[in-house]
């Protein structure tokens, strides 16, 4: 009787299924989803390259423009008149020309390739419990709409922070959303399209380094490109002179035009860093005396050093948009069964007890119970 009872069982053994199978139903069920980058659907209007590692402006024909007037100026100056002055003068003039072109070109690439500063936009679930937020403190009652402004007190002086409809956040103090690069950026100083880029807090104090060492190398190129025209002059006379060396007339009128505005940007600048303001709030007066008698800068340290410190030699922060991060899939994948056998409908629990079940079943009857069914 149980030997009959074996035999049934083993005619209904399932037989093993090849997991190497080509056939559709017997292909474990998994999709297949590429990773992006988080650069590759940045909300913003930024350009991306290096996989996210540089990131600029969508404008950038004027920062072409920059990088090619001073490459140039630089070229002429060290091709024509390094030679003669070095010879004349002394070989220490092309050395201290050559490490101010090289920290020129550094701090303007510094500037130019980083994050300024950007704030991550709000997710449609942060959206959405800020919204609420917003309709408890307010009253969602009524027709007019709850005002998106939030006081915060900084310093003893209350600081205003207001809504960004397009970041859905409220921005912090002294944050601003950039029209041009659509993204708002901390501590936001203006968006300068000779650079390429926004200037915030991550790289505000490379885009003074860039000023200030642009101004020193200008006046240095135009001190020395007279000098050249100079000596060669009390050589050959003034007109002869000009035409042995035109580039240096090239580089005479380009650091002329140049040197003026270069020069009134680094003074204008380093007032900001002196009494630790931005372009924005200058320009908008938001820390001026005729708002009222008790309007002053809360973020200012009291004196200039102090204030050149905190800009200049502070800890700069970490970027907050993660954009070389991937981006999370939210599409669940079933994991693949070990048999070759795909159960569609059933949870990934659920499978692993059905697959259990099965293994169960394929199980051949061990030797020692088969003995003692066939002596029974």
């Amino acid at each position: 009787m149980h030997l009959g009872v074996s035999e049934s069982m083993r005619e209904c053994e399932y037989s093993q299924i090849s997991t190497r199978s080509s056939t559709p139903m017997e292909t474990p069920y998994k999709k297949k989803t590429s990773k992006k980058r988080k650069w590759e659907i940045f909300p913003g209007r930024n350009k991306f390259y290096c996989g996210g590692r540089i990131m600029m402006a969508k404008q950038t024909g004027v920062f072409y423009l920059t990088l090619v007037l001073i490459l140039v100026t630089c070229g002429l100056f060290f091709t024509f008149d390094c030679p003669f002055l070095a010879l004349q003068l002394t070989p220490v003039i092309p050395v201290i020309g050559g490490v101010l072109f090289l920290f020129v070109l550094g701090t303007l690439l510094r500037t130019s390739f980083s994050d300024p500063g950007v704030l991550p936009r709000a997710t449609p679930d942060e959206a959405a419990d800020l919204e609420r937020q917003i309709d408890v403190a307010n009253g969602s009652t009524g027709y007019r709409p709850p005002p998106r402004t939030k006081e915060v007190v900084i310093n003893g002086q209350t600081v205003k922070l207001k809504y960004c409809f397009t970041c859905k956040i409220f921005r912090p103090p002294r944050a601003s959303h950039c029209s041009l690069c659509d993204n708002c950026v901390d501590r936001f100083d203006h968006h300068c399209p000779w650079v390429g880029n926004c200037v915030g807090k991550r790289n505000y104090r490379f885009f003074y380094m860039f000023i200030l060492s642009l101004s020193f190398l200008t006046i240095f190129i135009f001190a020395f490109v007279i000098t050249h025209i100079i000596l060669r002059s009390h050589r050959n006379g003034f007109l002869n002179a000009l035409k042995d060396s035109p580039a240096s007339v090239l580089e005479v009128v380009v650091c002329f035009f140049s040197v003026w505005s270069i020069v009134g940007l680094s003074g204008f600048h380093t007032y900001l860093i002196s009494s630790n303001q931005t372009t924005n709030e200058d320009i908008k007066g938001s820390w001026s005396s005729k708002r009222g008698k008790d309007n002053y800068n809360p973020y200012s340290h009291g004196n200039i050093f102090t204030n050149c410190c905190a800009a200049l030699c502070g800890p700069l922060p970490p970027s907050l948009i993660d954009r070389r991060g991937f981006v999370q899939s939210d599409t669940p994948q079933l994991a693949p069964p070990t048999n070759g056998i795909t159960m569609y409908g059933a949870t990934q629990s659920q499978q692993s007890h059905m697959v259990s079940d099965t293994e169960t079943e394929r199980l051949p009857p061990h030797p020692s119970s088969s003995s003692r069914a066939a002596s029974q």
